[in-house]
Formats: structure tokens, sequence, C-alpha cells
């Protein structure tokens, strides 16, 4: 991924591309495994040795604030983060962690009741199970 793209997303979300927030947001969109802050940061620490943990942080949370990015919470033990902005759901390997993007049907993207009256500004779809080498190896056992 280049970082021409990067800083086309940071400037289309009113965000400032800084030399920190360039990289952070290409490791998003070059690196599509749902990482932690800590994956970010332990990824880019050595490359960039003035990042701090502090700037991660709050740079994904910006990205998250401003639409840069998507903040996932299908796990309760950790906040993941996407860079991938088209609708997608997401599948989390209950054993292994692993979390996969997964296409939806555009007509349960826009779907909502006849009779809402309210704005869905973002959704999240989320599912839990076995990935297919976990559920493989379970059926070894």
């Amino acid at each position: 991924m280049s970082n021409n793209k990067a800083v086309e997303i940071l400037r289309a979300h009113g965000i400032h591309p800084s030399v920190q927030r360039i990289a952070i947001m290409d490791y998003l969109l070059s690196h599509q495994t749902h990482p932690t802050a800590e994956d970010v940061y332990t990824a880019l620490c050595d490359r960039i040795p003035t990042l701090s943990r502090t700037t991660i942080y709050n740079t994904l949370r910006l990205f998250a604030e401003t639409g840069a990015a998507r903040l996932l919470t299908i796990d309760e033990k950790k906040i993941c983060f996407d860079g991938i902005l088209e609708p997608h759901a997401h599948f989390m390997c209950k054993r292994c962690g692993r979390m996969i993007d997964v296409e939806i049907p555009s007509d349960l993207i826009s779907y909502l009741p006849q009779q809402a009256d309210f704005k869905v500004e973002e959704s999240h779809i989320y599912y839990k199970g076995l990935c297919k080498q976990c559920a493989a190896d379970e059926e070894l056992r």
C-alpha cells in the first residue's frame, strides 16, 4: 500500500497527515489483520523511534472518531482497528482469535424496518465460531 492512499484518507476525514499518522494509517491499510493499538506500536516502533504508545492510542482513537478507521469490539478483551471502510462483516475465531473480513449482501447493509425514525451512522455485524483451520483441528481430536 502506498503512503498516497493513507494521505488521501486522512485528508478526506479532516486529519492533518503527519509522519506518524501516515505511518499508522498505511499500516492499517496494508495489514488487514485488524490490529490492536499494541500491534501497531510493535510493528512501527523500530521504524519510527520517536513514536510512543500514547501517540498510537490517541491517533487510532482520532481515526475512529472521524470515521477514517473502524473501532472493532467483537472481542470483549481487546479493541481492534480496521482501515477498510467499505461495508463488511467480521468473523472471529473463538479458539485462535483470528479476525476475518466477511462480505455481506448490499440489501443487508441498507436494511432498516420501514417505520424506523432514526438515522444510522454506523453498524457492525459480527460472527463468532471456529475458523476452518481450528474446526479441522477439533475434528482430529
